[in-house]
């Protein structure tokens, strides 16, 4: 959608096809396509005009590349998606396609429900600021594609019956995740404590940065010490408590700004400031530019007629 000379983001609620197990489907780069021409801008992933539309999914997008190569957009960084590379794309980032008739892959689209949690954890599956791109060689990559090669076999078995279909693609993804994490992810890093407490501080910024801003908000809700807090996001995310809520209530802004169509005002008070100049001045003292100096550098022109 066009409002105003600029895109509207377009909210897309996880809607599988009729074939799908209940919470992921697996479909190449080429279904893709075909869906969005078929559907005209229905839901989910099968939007008609496809790579120039930006998208918020309320589900998690694996995408790989088997030949060519496909640009992808999130959350306003743009990746280049070749053979071997690995992108995630989590609910509520922002993202576009590019175009969808250079490359062929797979993609594999999951509910943030679908996991168990023990796997849920081991993975970060529900950290903002996850991982986008990974590049898959050697010896890792063979063991990849067979990860990713029965989960699709598996999700185009559909003779047996759903629960234990369900049960057998559950347990294949989360084989391919937990490949794909260890890539990187190091082993035995954080203590117990420390990895626990962050993710109940990582959960309350998720649900609370529209309204509190500040450490001690969170260390009174959760009953740690502002220091603890601190000590566990340098740990985990590699910044303090402070700057790990500045940078969530900056991507929120980003993706409002680029992506709506409410003013800057409105979007102040969304986000929780109590006065535009406050929110103005908060957004340049971290990004070194102004909101609406962000939003024309990030709004699409006007389509020609």
């Amino acid at each position: 959608m066009v409002k105003n000379g600029h895109e509207v983001i377009q909210e897309i609620p996880y809607a599988p096809s009729a074939a799908a197990a209940a919470g992921v489907e697996v479909m190449s780069i080429a279904e893709l396509r075909h869906r969005m021409r078929r559907h005209g801008g229905a839901e989910g992933a099968r939007d008609t005009e496809g790579s120039g539309r930006a998208q918020r999914p309320e589900f998690h997008l694996l995408l790989t590349v088997k030949q060519g190569l496909l640009w992808h957009m999130v959350d306003f960084a743009d990746h280049a998606v070749t053979e071997g590379t690995w992108l995630w794309v989590r609910p509520g980032q922002v993202q576009r396609f590019g175009d969808l008739n250079a490359a062929s892959g797979t993609l594999v689209l999951f509910r943030p429900d679908f996991l168990d949690p023990a796997t849920s954890a081991a993975v970060h599956l529900d950290d903002p600021f996850g991982r986008t791109l990974w590049q898959v060689a050697g010896e890792d990559a063979p063991a990849m594609r067979h990860a990713l090669d029965h989960l699709a076999h598996e999700y185009r078995t559909t003779q047996m019956p759903d629960g234990i279909r369900s049960a057998i693609l559950q347990r294949l993804l989360a084989v391919l995740l937990l490949r794909l994490t260890c890539l990187t992810e190091p082993v035995g890093s954080l203590t117990a404590t420390h990895t626990e407490t962050f993710q109940r501080f990582r959960s309350a910024v998720e649900r609370d940065f529209t309204q509190a801003r500040d450490v001690g908000h969170y260390a009174r809700s959760l009953g740690y010490a502002p220091r603890t807090l601190t000590r566990a996001a340098l740990d985990a995310a590699g910044v303090g408590a402070k700057e790990f809520i500045d940078r969530r209530v900056i991507l929120e802004a980003k993706r409002l700004l680029a992506h709506g169509d409410e003013p800057v005002t409105t979007l102040a008070a969304r986000l929780g400031f109590p006065d535009t100049s406050n929110f103005v001045k908060y957004f340049a003292q971290r990004t070194h530019t102004t909101p609406a100096a962000f939003r024309t550098r990030f709004r699409p022109a006007p389509p020609t007629r």
